[in-house]
């Protein structure tokens, strides 16, 4: 089984970015709106917190309790739209249940919508990342490739399968909490390729995967000892799946890269357009 090092991509990418900031001698600002206490989230936050201290990006987070109202939210996400300072905004997901994410994320404004989830401005990030470790799997061949996806936000699987069908890949997505175990598993145990986004500890092992199979595991969360984990269970698929990335150093680093490239193109843009 093939381990993809996303660590090595990523920093590449970063220190590439890094350079591009200091000769450019742009400030890039990305604002972050965390809202509720989900674990995986927390990580990922982190992770574009000390990413872009690295590399000269400022990362504010705005943080919202379980408690808080939709509007407070939506109220700072128009707030900082109309700070000048600011070239990315992002919201987290996913949100709380009884949190619209669609209105919510549609309230961003377009030009500073670095996540590309309403914009034809910026490429998608973790879409981004899924068809760079896609591609590399399979050499750009998806001729034939069954590809399925197990997400847990419906606007992300609605975004990736679009963002998919452009490069000629015909996604099948199951929103992970809406499905029976046993559905689940009898649909991707076809699959030539499997992307999972959901935070489940062990969703995906030896078996309910086919021989050969390519795991993209984007899911993340902290077990009870604190440590790391994917969607994958990493031992049990290693004797059937051909390639494998790995949570964490796999998708995750790439997909911070990805949005940190977004920014700092926003903040490019904007310097542009004053000049």
């Amino acid at each position: 089984m093939h381990i993809f090092d996303g660590k090595s991509v990523s920093q590449a990418i970063l220190e590439n970015l890094k350079n591009k900031i200091i000769l450019e001698k742009v400030k890039p600002v990305l604002a972050i709106i965390l809202v509720g206490n989900d674990e995986a989230s927390r990580i990922y936050v982190n992770l574009k917190k000390e990413a872009g201290k690295r590399i000269g990006i400022e990362v504010q987070d705005f943080i919202f309790s379980q408690d808080s109202i939709q509007d407070e939210v939506i109220n700072k996400i128009e707030a900082i739209n109309n700070d000048s300072r600011v070239d990315g905004i992002i919201v987290q997901l996913p949100l709380p249940k009884k949190f619209n994410e669609n209105e919510i994320i549609g309230k961003i404004d377009a030009k500073k919508d670095v996540d590309g989830f309403h914009t034809p401005i910026f490429i998608p990030v973790l879409p981004k990342a899924i068809l760079f470790t896609l591609s590399q799997a399979f050499a750009d061949d998806f001729k034939n490739k069954k590809i399925m996806a197990l997400v847990n936000s419906e606007i992300f699987g609605q975004v990736l399968k679009e963002f998919l069908k452009k490069e000629g890949i015909n996604l099948i997505y199951l929103i992970n909490n809406k499905e029976s175990k046993e559905n689940i598993n009898a649909k991707i145990q076809l699959a030539d390729a499997i992307i999972t986004v959901c935070g489940c500890l062990k969703l995906i092992n030896e078996n309910n995967i086919k021989k050969g199979v390519v795991l993209i595991d984007a899911g993340i969360f902290r077990d009870a000892d604190g440590i790391v984990k994917g969607d994958v269970d990493k031992e049990s698929v290693s004797k059937k799946a051909s390639f494998l990335t790995p949570v964490p150093g796999g998708i995750g680093p790439l997909t911070v890269a990805f949005l940190l490239e977004n920014v700092y193109l926003s903040a490019l843009r904007k310097k542009n357009i004053k000049s």
